[in-house]
This record gives structure tokens, sequence and C-alpha cells, in this order.
């Protein structure tokens, strides 16, 4: 008879999963558990009622998601103003459905999560962009890169199926150091030139990076941005591709990640909603050394302006 317990199977120390799905059964079986850990995450210092002007023991309400204060019986509604707002489908089925898209490196497709959730497409399709809104919220105000003794790759692409119709996109890798993960930003752009990569560029860089480019002329202007960057090239036209640390092979495997996961997954994405593709790509990257799992990252932000607000006062 084996040793192991079935009920708890143990995950490689390589794995970066760090919920596994008995691991999300236990701590969401219902909608119940869900909505817990909702107010625990909008209001963790408990709510706060604008009628008692402080904040105060609230009661779940029976049969409704929603909670009453002890007090005066105000009503409190933790999913308005949230993805899950006006929503008909369970919170477990909204928290089911993040845990798949952050499960997987390369993505899951809205029609996946229909046949997953069993909810129609239409639903299916509008929890999997309010969902992806969040990764791609949280990418957008996230840190800059770089910065003294860090190391960023730079590099261009195109995704599309051809290269009249393919779309210019702009990307930066930071490099793996002292045992901090790397982090990527990747952008949609008008086209390839200075002007319009180079903005990105000095928006999203911190002062003295050492940059790694490939010999394309439009990285010419990094050491002219007035931000002390160095810049160092290797030289693919040569068939050069590792030169001591001059390389581009982390921003190279991103844009592989990106584009198999598009092409295999999606079989293509337009151009109004690449850019939040592209920001979920990012995000579950960025994310996947997390001590919580990309999962509770992602959980976490989930947020609504009232509940902050209430929360601060």
């Amino acid at each position: 008879m084996s040793k192991v317990n079935r009920n708890d199977p143990k995950r490689s120390k390589s794995s970066d999963s760090r919920t596994s799905l008995m691991e999300f059964e236990r701590q969401f079986p219902d909608d119940a558990a869900c909505l817990e850990h909702l107010v625990k995450t909008l209001y963790p210092n408990g709510i706060y009622c604008p009628k008692c002007k402080k904040v105060t023991k609230h009661h779940r309400n029976n049969g409704r998601p929603s909670y009453s204060c002890q007090f005066c019986g105000h009503h409190e509604h933790p999913m308005v103003g949230t993805i899950f707002q006006d929503s008909a489908t369970p919170l477990k089925l909204w928290f089911y459905a993040m845990y798949l898209m952050a499960s997987t490196r390369c993505g899951i497709s809205a029609k996946q999560l229909e046949r997953e959730l069993g909810v129609t497409y239409k639903t299916a399709w509008r929890m999997f962009n309010r969902i992806r809104k969040l990764a791609s919220d949280a990418e957008r105000t996230a840190p800059p890169l770089g910065g003294l003794g860090e190391a960023v790759e730079m590099d261009e692409t195109y995704i599309g199926p051809d290269r009249d119709r393919a779309v210019p996109i702009f990307g930066m890798t930071q490099r793996k150091r002292a045992g901090k993960p790397g982090r990527v930003r990747a952008v949609m752009v008008k086209d390839a030139k200075t002007t319009s990569i180079m903005p990105h560029v000095r928006e999203r860089l911190l002062p003295a990076t050492m940059v790694y480019t490939d010999e394309a002329p439009v990285y010419n202007a990094v050491t002219r941005l007035d931000m002390q960057h160095q810049h160092r090239r290797i030289y693919h036209s040569l068939k050069v591709y590792v030169q001591g640390d001059i390389r581009t092979s982390t921003v190279d495997g991103f844009w592989a990640l990106i584009k198999n996961g598009i092409g295999g997954v999606y079989h293509g994405v337009s151009t109004k909603h690449l850019q939040t593709y592209l920001d979920e790509y990012a995000f579950r990257y960025n994310n996947r050394k997390h001590p919580k799992g990309v999962f509770n990252v992602w959980l976490s932000c989930v947020g609504k302006e009232k509940a902050r607000v209430a929360v601060s006062e």
C-alpha cells in the first residue's frame, strides 16, 4: 500500500503552481466561502458603515450576498463595484474561471471556459474579459523595469497572419538577479521606429540600466535619452546569438510564449483586444514565482473604489 496521501498530493519543488485543484476545492467549496474571502480582501479592517460613521460588525443576510450593520441595519453589498457586479453567475464559477486562467502559461480561451464552467459562450466571454482586465490594470500600474545594476533586454516583433497585416509589438524583459525573478512589459506600437518605441523606454525604464538589444537601428537612441543607460548589442544578422552576457534570449522566449499561445489557444486576436492579451501574458509571467501563486495574486486584484475609500476613512 502506498504511503502517499491521495487526498493531499505533493507538488514538485520545481513547480510554479501554488494552488492545486484539490486545494482550490477545499478553500472555495461554495459561494459562501468565496464571498467570505472577497469580504476579507475588500475590507481588511472591517466593513465601514456610512450611517454609524465607523467600522462596525456586519452580519451576513440570509439568502443574499450582502451584510447588515449590527447597529443600524445598513446593507453593504461586497460585489457592487467589482467585476462580479450584475452577474447571475455563481461566485464560485468566477473564482474557478480565474483559477483556470491563472493555471496555464499559454492561456485558456473563452470557448474552453464555456465548456469547463457549463455556461453560455456569451457569459464565458464576459467573464473572460472582466478577469483579464484585472491583469491588464495591474500591469499598467506596475513599477518600471531596470535600474542600477539591473539588465534589461529589448526587442520588437510582429503578431499577425503575415508581415503586411501584422501588428508591431515592443517588449522589455528584466533579467533575474540575486534570487529575484525577471519581469516583462509588452506594448503595441504604431510601428517599429524610434518615435514609437523610445517613449515607452523613457516611461518604463529606470535610469542607469544595462540594456541589451539586437542590431536594429531603432535602438541607437537608447544612450541619447539622458538616462545614463549602457547599451550592448548582439548581431543576429551575423548568426551570433550569445556573446557572454550579451543576448536577447529572454525576451525572445517571451515572444515565443505569446505567439504559441495566440496561435495555438486563440488562433487569432483582434487588434482591439491585443493589448489586454499581452497584459495577461505579462501578468502571468511577472507573478510566476510569487509566493502566493498567480491565482491568489490575480484574486487579490479584485477591488472597488467604494471599499478602498471606506477602509481608509
